[in-house]
């Protein structure tokens, strides 16, 4: 019989009501080549059912590995019955094939001979959730070490960044317990990732075409094909993005694509970082440690105060959004500027060019000092006047009313208002005439906004905001790294991206 350390690195989430569907979808994801598989009977109204589905799932499919669970419902399960009714479900399951059952630490606490038949059967893998917080790890271990098993899972919930390393601190500890660590909910969505380099024997995965049984859970695609989760190592360097929200971000799957075409051995992760945890996420990033990381909405200023080096343009704008760490120094520096110029400089000289910019917050100052650095003379305008005036005097712009637009043209223009962003695609900061030859719009949700369709219905040559995301992005890369950023294979993967923000998820 199979131990818990041959079993796959990821473990399917299969949790369903109708016993249809969890022979459905348990088909469908050993069809697409997944060989190991949670069954949660606890979901069903009867979990007996499920013993029937998962026999006929396994005889269909002999070569996949069932890890049978039916939690109870005083252990945030779904089963209603009793601990001896629980025990007679699981082995069940074990005589219909399963070659593992999930046993919570409460009911094995309640029945040790019981749990040690179970064992003597099949692997026994003794689980602890909390669905609080993340508390001190080291009595839960204990407790749980109590009662041999083959594996002990601890499954908590973060609350803060640092959650993530106090788990894997504990592989880090332990490195001869067999142990599954992770942390629920976006925030320790990293732990899920990491955990698995760090020696945890598998992670969890939800189905592809349903959502998992727990909060934080993506697809095994998602797992294998972004973030490489079959051949990470413990060894990789780690990078990521902080924002808040963080859960649509392109950064991921733009940077590991990057990573992979470098065939670096790197993972890139997205971290959800609320606006009063900055300070903890660094104490994350000092343990991990982070290699560099992205930073956006909302702690492009406020990080600046936890580095030790920032360049001057960047302290010049206020804002920062690349960090990494050279020489045990957290440093930081804004690409930002980057993604505009270039772009502008593969059509126009902008020496002497004169450029509209529309916008006055942390995108349009960003741009406005790339402009005046490449010498170029630029006209700011925008909704509120007073901003605009003042983002005009710090970087020695010129300010316009909209009203005094009137028949001035530019040879360029930069849009940097949220206007025309998804959902509100239907805005545009220019409801007629585009008053310039070149018009470049840093919104890159829609890939084609109503200002760039008017533009290119006006003969107008147009830059979209996703080849600015790109080059900001491929300038991380490269001060990360060392080496020419494969820009092609970026926006490629920034495309397809964009592509499955738009696409429904598919329904069970």
């Amino acid at each position: 019989m199979a131990r818990f350390e041959f079993f796959p690195r990821i473990c399917i989430a299969l949790g369903f009501a109708d016993p249809e569907a969890l022979l459905d979808h348990a088909r469908r994801e050993a069809e697409a080549g997944e060989t190991f598989f949670e069954f949660r009977l606890d979901y069903l109204e009867r979990p007996e059912q499920g013993i029937k589905v998962l026999k006929s799932f396994l005889e269909r499919h002999p070569e996949g590995a069932v890890l049978a669970a039916c939690r109870r419902r005083a252990n945030h399960g779904s089963f209603t019955g009793t601990v001896e009714e629980q025990f007679r479900v699981l082995e069940a399951a074990v005589k219909a094939g399963a070659a593992a059952v999930d046993l919570e630490v409460e009911s094995a606490e309640a029945a040790p001979p019981r749990a040690e038949a179970l064992r003597e059967r099949a692997r026994l893998l003794l689980s602890h959730h909390n669905y609080e917080n993340t508390p001190a790890l080291e009595p839960v271990l204990r407790r749980l070490m109590r009662i041999p098993a083959d594996g002990y899972k601890l499954v908590t919930t973060a609350r803060k960044p640092s959650d993530n390393y106090r788990l894997l601190a504990l592989a880090k500890a332990h490195p001869r317990v067999p142990l599954v660590l992770m942390a629920m909910g976006e925030i320790g969505f990293p732990s899920r990732v990491l955990s698995v380099a760090y020696g945890a024997l598998h992670t969890y995965a939800a189905p592809a075409a349903a959502p998992g049984t727990a909060p934080g859970q993506v697809s095994a695609r998602q797992l294998r094909h972004l973030y490489r989760l079959d051949r990470l190592a413990k060894t990789a360097k780690v990078y990521g993005v902080i924002a808040h929200p963080v859960e649509h971000s392109l950064s991921p799957a733009v940077h590991n694509r990057a990573f992979q075409s470098r065939r670096l051995s790197a993972v890139y992760l997205p971290f959800l970082v609320p606006p009063t945890q900055l300070g903890d996420f660094f104490r994350l990033a000092e343990q991990l440690p982070l290699a560099g990381f992205s930073v956006t909405i909302p702690h492009k200023q406020k990080v600046m105060r936890h580095l030790d080096v920032v360049d001057c343009l960047a302290r010049r704008i206020g804002a920062v959004n690349t960090v990494w760490r050279k020489t045990g120094r957290w440093r930081g520096a804004n690409t930002d500027t980057d993604g505009v110029r270039l772009p502008l400089e593969r059509r126009l000289r902008l020496a002497g060019a004169s450029i509209l910019l529309a916008g006055n917050g942390g995108a349009a100052r960003g741009a406005a000092f790339a402009l005046t650095d490449a010498g170029a003379k630029l006209t700011i305008v925008g909704r509120n006047l007073e901003r605009v005036r003042a983002l005009a005097r710090a970087c020695g712009a010129e300010a316009l009313s909209r009203d005094a637009l009137g028949s001035r043209h530019f040879d360029g223009l930069i849009h940097a208002t949220p206007l025309g962003m998804f959902p509100k695609t239907a805005e545009c900061f220019f409801p007629d005439r585009i008053p310039a030859d070149v018009v470049f719009d840093m919104v890159y949700n829609p890939q084609e906004t109503t200002l760039l369709r008017r533009a290119r219905e006006q003969g107008k040559t147009v830059i979209p905001g996703l080849e600015m995301f790109t080059e900001q992005a491929a300038r991380q890369f490269e001060i990360w790294t060392g080496e020419t950023a494969p820009r092609a294979a970026m926006e490629r993967a920034a495309r397809e991206a964009l592509l499955r923000l738009a696409q429904p998820i598919m329904s069970s």
